[in-house]
């Protein structure tokens, strides 16, 4: 006898299944990939799906755009292109320190966008530090001038040094060399005070401008690296989460790509860094026009010392090699691709191929560049013996498989393909329809209200949980709500994907902000007031930006003909 199984019951098991899912990401109980398998085990016990269809859910195109990011992030990293890029954006901004803040924030956006942010921050952190303790160390030497003048020979002076490996600041006393300059009675006296505390107490810091100085250059750092993520499809998981669950859903959509994603996200990511940087400085040391936009005086001795150190960084790197060259090449025609493909406003290199419309995608272009990263040879083939002989070389490509493997970041694939695999048994148990008509009521209240009320929930949530992990519940919630309120889906995807981002406040809230929290120099209430600010800031430059300018793009205020109605019936 055949049992008959209610369609709410296969809804009721799905529904299961995500709440265990999501109380296992959210606790971390088990690892965040581990967990993401649980979809491939518990639909075909559960009859929602068979597993091999579950199992094709966990390899998406999504995967092959991974790859081929990742073949261009391994062979930056290896030939310390980034470093390259991230001095000279700082060398060209200036040394006062209002602007070399803001110019570590722009080279470390910059990066953001096309690494990781956890290896961005992890890249840049060093050269901020060494630079922060420098200038400490240059005023340091000034002040210890100062008290020689007034005994009149050298005295003992205070001297930090780095250590690199340990993120900490060793301090040690060593004979000042005095610096040509006038010396003042009272500045005098409260240098001799400073630096005779600081040598009793082993402080790491000589005043508290300086610690407010550190506290600010490795937030400017977390924040940017996270802020820069946000304006490329690739920038972080959460970005490829969306356009792949978003592109799967709505497959006659064809708005979500690499240039249209940047067109809408560019904006929103310059004003909310921009005003970051506004936000920090104030909170740490003050936002002093007079200071910031001085014109045509000399540099301080801390200035000139914060220059040196970045210079000499930049000459360890030597002249521009070969390898670098064709990987900057590579990365340019990478780009250029993705913006080229169908930038919607102009025909793209896609129509080149019209019988097969929507074939060739961004993961195309990654994959085709990413190939030439293990072909293209790292060194000549051929070299000049002494004797004047040309011999064959041995052959090395730029990046090799094991390199490669060790920058693949195989959790976060497993963990997008546990997702994938739960949204598809959403829709086929029904789970996601469900949702929608029990949030339809939500339709009465303003959309801007709605948006509202999700980008602050999602914010909240996404500072316990992992990025990846929020975008992933979320997503099968809130497409279900756009469609049963008959609202476009993006007007509340993509400001919810947005500040799924936006996990500045605690040390534990995302990779970036845990490594700046490692070297020291923060309090977790210091990440929780800076944070705030940002997270403030975030959500209104979004809610702006899905109100002016991401409305033309997309055209928001109209229920699409790529969405379903409530009724599954397509608009005609």
């Amino acid at each position: 006898m055949t049992q008959y199984v209610p369609s709410d019951f296969k809804e009721a098991e799905c529904a299961y299944t995500l709440f265990v899912v999501a109380i296992f990401w959210l606790t971390e109980a088990l690892p965040l990939s581990v967990t993401a398998l649980l979809p491939g085990l518990m639909f075909p016990l559960f009859g929602i799906m068979p597993s091999r269809t579950v199992a094709s859910s966990y390899f998406k195109d999504f995967h092959l755009l991974l790859i081929g990011v990742i073949c261009l992030a391994t062979s930056i990293e290896k030939w310390n292109l980034h470093k390259r890029i991230a001095l000279k954006m700082v060398m060209m901004v200036g040394v006062n320190l209002a602007w070399l803040t803001l110019g570590f924030m722009i080279s470390t956006a910059f990066l953001s966008m096309w690494l990781s942010n956890t290896s961005t921050a992890a890249m840049v952190m060093p050269i901020v530090e060494a630079v922060a303790q420098q200038i400490i160390s240059a005023e340091a030497e000034v002040e210890t001038t100062q008290i020689a003048c007034i005994d009149g020979n050298t005295n003992q002076g205070l001297e930090l040094d780095e250590s690199v490996n340990g993120h900490e600041i060793n301090e040690k006393i060593e004979k000042a060399k005095p610096l040509p300059g006038n010396c003042n009675d009272a500045e005098k006296i409260t240098s001799r005070t400073e630096l005779e505390k600081i040598s009793v107490t082993g402080s790491k810091y000589r005043t508290k401008k300086d610690h407010m100085m550190c506290k600010l250059m490795c937030l400017c750092i977390a924040y940017s690296s996270t802020i820069g993520g946000l304006t490329t499809i690739t920038g972080t998981s959460t970005n490829l989460i969306f356009a792949e669950y978003f592109n799967m859903r709505y497959p006659k959509c064809n708005c979500i790509n690499f240039g249209s994603w940047f067109i809408f996200s560019f904006p929103a990511a310059l004003i909310i860094l921009i005003l970051s940087w506004i936000w920090l400085q104030w909170l740490f040391l003050g936002f002093d026009l007079k200071e910031i936009f001085k014109c045509g005086k000399t540099k301080t001795v801390k200035e000139k010392a914060c220059a040196a150190v970045i210079k000499q960084e930049y000459e360890k790197l030597g002249p521009l090699r070969y390898q670098e060259i064709v990987t900057l090449v590579l990365f340019i025609v990478m780009a250029l691709l993705w913006f080229n493909r169908d930038p919607g406003f102009a025909s793209g290199w896609a129509e080149l191929f019209p019988e097969y419309p929507g074939f060739a995608t961004d993961s195309t272009v990654a994959l085709l560049v990413g190939l030439l990263f293990f072909i293209i040879p790292a060194k000549p083939l051929t070299k000049t013996t002494p004797t004047g002989e040309t011999v064959a070389f041995d052959y090395s490509p730029l990046i090799t498989w094991k390199e490669f493997q060790s920058f693949m970041p195989w959790d976060i694939a497993i963990l997008v393909g546990g997702g994938f695999a739960l949204a598809d048994g959403c829709e086929e148990s029904g789970l996601s329809q469900w949702i929608g008509n029990k949030l339809s009521p939500l339709g009465s209240l303003p959309v801007w209200l709605i948006i509202l009320i999700s980008s602050m929930i999602v914010t909240s949530l996404t500072e316990v949980a992992s990025n990846p992990a929020t975008i992933t519940i979320v997503l099968p919630i809130l497409s279900p709500l756009a469609e049963a309120i008959e609202v476009n889906p993006l007007y509340l995807l993509l400001p919810c994907t947005l500040c799924v981002s936006f996990a500045f406040l605690l040390p534990v809230a995302n990779p970036p902000n845990a490594i700046v929290y490692s070297y020291g120099h923060l309090k977790v209430v210091d990440m929780v007031k800076a944070g705030l600010g940002v997270n403030i800031v975030g959500v209104a430059v979004v809610m702006l930006g899905i109100s002016t300018w991401i409305v033309p793009m997309f055209d928001l205020h109209t229920y699409p003909a790529w969405a379903p109605l409530p009724n599954n019936q397509t608009i005609p």
